[in-house]
């Protein structure tokens, strides 16, 4: 089969591999799309914990071309999405089921051949039926499942006024699933002038350019003076990180999704808002619990199938399989303005 396989640091060469057996428990599915991840970037750029040669890839969508003698929810043709974690099952974290806690997981593009190939097998526990969904669509399903884990973990309640801090794909998943669970004002808040538009034609109740706005003073005006009764910070920058602090109303929560690619150094007043306005702060790793996946994953698909979360607009680039070096070297070289990169393994 072809893959791009990822040799150190960032050469990626797409080449003839050998495909992964099948064995009596595993499916294989045929990859139909699969998401770039911002988490793949970093991986790669920082070589995390990859056994080279890689083949990445963890959100990504297919048909079953094959199946076990063992299996028993799957058969060839169905349609799925690859719950692409690995617990170790052995842990005490595991034994609680609290699976993203897990010591000792692997991932599929990580640790074992990923989505950016033509063709990926799996465990059969690790895979989803998606029904009738569109196969680009449910490439969505894996951050989706990210964004519920948060989402749903801060306790989101009807009414609530929330801060969506970064406007990417993460944060703009975010805001539609808020808005799904009840929230009644929505501010999102990026640098960038069409996202915050496209935040708007998808139900952002207020948009804030921090860079052209005091974001403090139009968030406290937004919410009657009070704050935002939790903010939940997606962009994965020192900045946001510190302003979550600042614009979260007294007894409020602040969830926090995005990566930490640098330290994060608090201003006095960015610290005291913690202890001073009595905050809950709270992180949010991975997108697993129990039963595996969780209701993380099966919530994400729901939503997906329903249309309550809208996702085509974000699609900005799609790439063959043989195109994938080409891909990451748009986005490493910044060399045009990118939102969710696909790879289409089969092509179009």
């Amino acid at each position: 089969m072809k893959a791009a396989v990822l040799y150190e640091g960032t050469k990626i060469e797409t080449r003839e591999v050998e495909e992964i057996a099948c064995g009596k428990k595993d499916v294989k599915i045929k990859v139909m799309a699969c998401g770039i991840c911002g988490s793949d970037i970093h991986k790669m750029q920082t070589r995390w914990k990859y056994s080279y040669p890689a083949v990445m890839g963890h959100e990504f969508s297919g048909q079953v071309v094959e199946a076990g003698n063992e299996v028993t929810k799957f058969k060839v043709g169905d349609r799925v999405v690859a719950v692409p974690f690995l617990p170790c099952k052995k842990c005490s974290y595991c034994e609680q089921g609290n699976y993203s806690m897990c010591e000792n997981y692997k991932m599929i593009g990580t640790h074992f051949y990923g989505g950016f190939a033509e063709y990926c097998t799996l465990p059969e526990e690790n895979l989803l039926n998606i029904g009738n969904l569109d196969f680009e669509r449910a490439s969505f399903i894996e951050p989706l499942a990210v964004v519920m884990h948060a989402v749903m973990g801060i306790k989101v309640q009807l009414g609530d006024s929330i801060v969506i801090l970064g406007a990417g794909t993460i944060g703009m998943l975010t805001m539609q699933a808020v808005k799904a669970l009840g929230a009644s004002k929505i501010i999102v808040v990026d640098i960038d002038n069409k996202k915050l538009e496209k935040a708007k034609e998808l139900g952002a109740s207020h948009t804030i350019n921090s860079l052209e706005e005091n974001l403090k003073e139009k968030v406290y005006e937004y919410t009657a003076g009070f704050g935002a009764d939790i903010s939940l910070e997606c962009a994965g920058s020192p900045i946001t990180q510190e302003q979550a602090l600042l614009i979260t109303k007294k007894s409020g929560k602040i969830g926090y999704t995005g990566i930490a690619y640098k330290d994060v150094l608090l201003k006095e007043e960015a610290f005291e808002s913690i202890f001073r306005k009595e905050l809950t702060l709270k992180g949010f790793w991975n997108s697993y619990s129990a039963p595996f996946p969780g209701r993380e994953w099966t919530n994400a698909i729901e939503l997906l199938t329903k249309e309550i979360i809208k996702v085509d607009s974000f699609i900005s680039h799609r790439f063959s399989v043989e195109e994938v070096a080409k891909a990451f070297k748009m986005i490493l070289n910044k060399e045009e303005v990118y939102n969710k990169v696909l790879i289409k393994p089969q092509g179009e």
